[in-house]
């Protein structure tokens, strides 16, 4: 009896380390000492020194249900960029930086190849953030899921200056909100998603003109990493009061984490264009309209509160960063909370 015997291959184990190595690389900052292989991922903090206080930020989450569309399709390419984005957004929602991230994979079994693509995904969504990859797990884990199932999880740790902190304290009534676009579903509610629509590899690969793409590709888009255009707005000389990053929840849990008490966010339906995966979500789980925003994020990954008389300079520094921006709501006076109008 051995351990390959009992369901652990350690051969396949070296073999995925071997292939990663390349993508990892990638994402290498010079703040990184030594390489991949260590017990544990060391970054130096040398260059945060001159912060007059810093803070260390983190942030940790996965993928939720979406890695089941990821099995369907056999697509594991981009479920990584999902792992990070959903931490490393949460970091920049506070002003932070992401200096490096750390991923955990699970596994029936280790199929190096298909591990190796899944990193590659983390590495390509720790690049979008500049964010390095110090390390990670790949746990094989035999009997407790079915062999060809994984799931994907992680944590960032970023850092800011406590003078740069976004705490949403100072957000006031007739402050501005301005959304920033999503690619689509992003990696929340997919509990429902699957619900709605059968997960067959023939209802995914169904093309529907209104998404201009079949169903499966417009499911499975990455989420967006908002990293690199919070940063452009910082860098126009803007202050951002609060920033919420619209995840599980959707608008009614997340918009109110950022507001202090005595004020509510007022959000304008028909202020933006809501996505199509979202009508066509709607329309076939004859879904009610209050449920859909406090699930999804509606076309909306990020909301920010701030001075209307930064409007110009926010929405020119979102457009220069490659995403949409739109003015979708005010703060108003009243218990803390938000009301979509």
């Amino acid at each position: 009896m051995d351990y390959k015997t009992a369901g652990v291959d350690i051969e396949a184990g070296y073999e995925s380390v071997e292939l990663m190595k390349k993508y990892v690389k990638e994402t290498m900052r010079p703040e990184v000492l030594g390489g991949i292989g260590g017990f544990s991922g060391a970054f130096s903090l040398k260059n945060i020194k001159d912060m007059e206080d810093p803070v260390l930020l983190s942030g940790t989450d996965g993928c939720g249900t979406k890695v089941k569309l990821a099995f369907l399709m056999d697509k594991h390419d981009t479920i990584g960029i999902d792992a990070v984005a959903m931490c490393v957004n949460d970091v920049a929602c506070a002003g932070g930086e992401s200096l490096f991230f750390l991923d955990y994979i699970a596994c029936g079994k280790n199929y190096p190849e298909k591990i190796a693509t899944i990193v590659k995904g983390v590495a390509e969504g720790c690049k979008q953030a500049g964010a390095a990859l110090v390390g990670g797990e790949t746990a094989e884990h035999p009997g407790l899921m079915p062999e060809d199932e994984y799931d994907l999880a992680g944590f960032a740790v970023g850092v800011v200056d406590r003078k740069d902190l976004i705490t949403g304290e100072h957000i006031k009534d007739g402050d501005m909100l301005v959304g920033i676009a999503s690619s689509g579903v992003h990696s929340n509610g997919f509990s429902l998603v699957r619900k709605v629509f059968e997960m067959t590899k023939e209802s995914l690969d169904t093309y529907y003109v209104e998404l201009g793409t079949t169903l499966g590709e417009a499911l499975i888009a990455p989420t967006k990493i908002y990293v690199k255009t919070l940063q452009a707005i910082k860098k126009a000389g803007v202050t951002v009061k609060g920033c919420s990053h619209i995840t599980g929840g959707g608008f009614y849990e997340n918009i109110p984490r950022m507001l202090p008490e005595g004020v509510r966010a007022v959000v304008e339906k028909d202020s933006y264009p809501v996505l199509p995966i979202f009508s066509l979500l709607q329309k076939t789980g004859n879904i009610a309209e209050k449920m859909m925003y406090n699930t999804f994020n509606m076309g909306l990954g990020m909301v920010l509160a701030i001075d209307p008389a930064d409007k110009d300079k926010v929405l020119s520094a979102i457009e220069a960063a490659g995403e949409k921006g739109y003015v979708v709501g005010k703060v108003i006076a009243g218990e803390k909370g938000v009301d979509l109008c």
